[in-house]
């Protein structure tokens, strides 16, 4: 059924012109969102660029270091050091990747999206534009504080999406403050616009739950996710009429401004997993050997080795495990932005083309998930698209889309961890994400027999085909231990027409690739960011 079935319609050629101080990932893919559900839009997105003037600087300056304290200026040369020792390249995807639909450049390729820059978006000249573009809605997404002469212009006035709780999280930073208080869960509200600070009348809230190992940051990507969702269908809401907003409680509600760096600090602490002293000397013990690899390595260690291209496998993003198979959400999206601007990211496919690997000055580098968990859809697809990065999903055909526990996940006595369905399978596969087999039920290839294997094999290939088209299907073998695979059921493999077949005992693919026994390296919540950049490098 199409997304907007059931739904009051809309009149072709709406109008909606967009307010923010930046064009950033969110706000281009809230603008995508928006276009996409609903047919016949026409945009004008109007973005705030101010010049900043040394006068301007040095004014912020002075006014940090009397909030934050002198402590503010260490801080501001460890971060200056932070970047210039982080480098790379500024990273965009292009068609096939996933998210390249979300890229600035894709955006201006709209032919129903008109972009205009103002250094202050309450100069006449822009009022003007936007009072000719007669808007039927405005939206302020990520936008400057409006005054009425702007955002009483549209017919239907001007909503906005806000990341916190209505009227108990006025003001900012997303997540901050609620974790700061406790509370269980964060959320975001969309809201018409009036003179105050995000006191207008209620249209949507969505909220996201607190895990046990959730961070500020965790909780903003998810808030993304859901905020998006949330304003998109107020914003249809207002269009069609069907719209209910309600007011406020007047008394409620308290307004917050950005956190001290005391503050983030004391957070930060507060959230914190305690190390023992032993644990934490081996982990800098670690740390120090991956930082001696790496520098060796770029230093001209490169040119004594093999080329190579390293092959992550994960299992789980999530905050609610703390495992071998789990990363968190905010180490996985710190690691895949580093991954975007440090390394040459391909996809399983173009792994598998290479006869010899090449050269390169950065890292190859390739991502991929086992199972088929629900977060995999959730977090790590939103995390991969947001970074513009390819990856490659293998699921068991008979667990996906069901109740049935994986056999590792009785062993270890989890809970019931959800999968993700066909629907979001089929929906990845669009965004230009590979799928491929991991049997139907999760078995060792090496201990069943051949009337199983062959059978997995051919359920697991078909079901691929009929449910989402994929004609060359690729094998990634349950356990990926060596003891879980078998000359035999290689032989198995090779003859059930998979084009390609991944193991996942550790180790990177050195100077050529093996189509049927691709390499990979697990990488899960106990990796720091060194180890992680070390693996990408291929010291393994």
């Amino acid at each position: 059924m199409p997304a907007t079935a059931g739904l009051a319609s809309i009149p072709p050629g709406q109008r909606i012109v967009v307010f923010t101080g930046n064009l950033n990932y969110g706000v281009r893919k809230g603008i995508v969102a928006i276009d996409e559900a609903i047919p016949g839009l026409e945009w004008l997105v109007c973005v705030q660029t101010r010049q900043r003037t040394l006068a301007s600087i040095w004014k912020g300056q002075r006014t940090n270091i009397r909030r934050h304290g002198w402590g503010w200026v260490p801080y501001q040369l460890g971060e200056l050091v932070r970047r210039f020792f982080a480098g790379g390249r500024d990273h965009e995807a292009v068609a096939p990747a996933p998210g390249h639909e979300y890229t600035l450049r894709a955006l201006n390729a709209r032919s129903n999206v008109r972009i205009e820059h103002a250094p202050q978006l309450h100069a006449p000249e822009l009022m003007a534009r936007v009072a000719a573009f007669k808007p039927d809605l405005g939206l302020s997404l990520g936008g400057p504080i409006l005054k009425p002469g702007l955002f009483g212009i549209p017919r239907l006035g001007t909503i906005n999406l806000h990341k916190g709780k209505l009227p108990h999280f006025r003001g900012m930073p997303p997540a901050f403050w609620e974790l700061w208080h406790d509370q269980g869960r964060v959320g975001c509200s969309v809201h018409c616009v009036d003179a105050g600070l995000d006191t207008g009348a209620l249209l949507g809230e969505a909220e996201v739950l607190r895990q046990r190992w959730s961070t500020v940051k965790s909780l903003q990507l998810q808030l993304d996710a859901v905020a998006i969702a949330r304003t998109r269908v107020c914003g249809r809401a207002v269009l069609d009429g069907s719209a209910k907003p309600r007011a406020q409680p007047a008394a409620a509600g308290k307004t917050y401004r950005s956190p001290t760096l005391a503050q983030q600090r004391a957070l930060r602490k507060k959230l914190a997993q305690p190390l023992p002293p032993a644990l934490r000397v081996k982990e800098w013990l670690k740390d120090s050997f991956a930082w001696l690899l790496i520098t060796a390595y770029r230093l001209g260690g490169r040119h004594l080795m093999q080329a190579r291209v390293t092959i992550f496998c994960y299992h789980r993003v999530c905050d609610d495990a703390n495992d071998n198979l789990s990363v968190s959400i905010e180490l996985f999206d710190r690691h895949m932005a580093w991954a975007a601007a440090h390394c040459d990211v391909v996809s399983i496919e173009d792994v598998l083309k290479m006869e010899r690997v090449p050269r390169s000055k950065r890292p190859l580098v390739a991502i991929t998930f086992d199972d088929g968990y629900l977060d995999n859809y959730q977090h790590a697809a939103a995390i991969l698209q947001r970074h513009g990065l390819p990856a490659a999903f293998f699921v068991s055909t008979g667990i996906v889309n069901s109740e049935l526990p994986f056999p590792h996940d009785v062993r270890r006595g989890n809970p019931p961890i959800a999968k993700m369905s066909w629907a979001q399978l089929q929906e990845m596969r669009r965004r230009g994400f590979v799928i491929g087999s991991h049997t139907v039920n999760h078995i060792d290839c090496a201990s069943e027999t051949e009337a199983v294997v062959k059978l997995e094999l051919a359920q697991s290939r078909d079901e691929l085909r009929q449910r989402l088209g994929v004609t060359q299907a690729i094998f990634a073998y349950p356990y990926g231990g060596k003891r879980h695979m078998t000359p035999q059921a290689l032989q198995w493999v090779r003859e059930a027409g998979y084009v390609g077949m991944l193991a996942a005992h550790g180790g990177t693919n050195a100077g050529q690739v093996n189509r049927f026994m691709v390499m990979r390296c697990s990488d899960g919540w106990g990796f720091s960011d060194l180890a992680f950049q070390r693996r990408c490098w291929g010291l393994v």
